[in-house]
């Protein structure tokens, strides 16, 4: 999950492992699996790092042990 900023302001938390492509118009348009798009104020820079930083982690994360 990543945390981003819709043009009103509002932050809000997306899962980053629906993200489709993402592109600049001049405002960052995320376009999700389903078709859905989504326009925020971060640059598609800062979405890429939020991702690549969010694969990574998620790795991190140790799995419950099993009892």
């Amino acid at each position: 999950m990543i945390k981003l900023t819709r043009l009103s302001g509002e932050a809000f938390i997306l899962n980053a492992e629906l993200i489709k492509y993402v592109e600049q118009r001049p405002d960052t348009f995320i376009t999700l699996t389903m078709g859905d798009r989504i326009v925020v104020t971060e640059t598609p820079e800062v979405v890429l790092e939020l991702t690549v930083e969010y694969q990574r982690n998620k790795r991190l994360v140790p799995l419950g042990q099993a009892n």
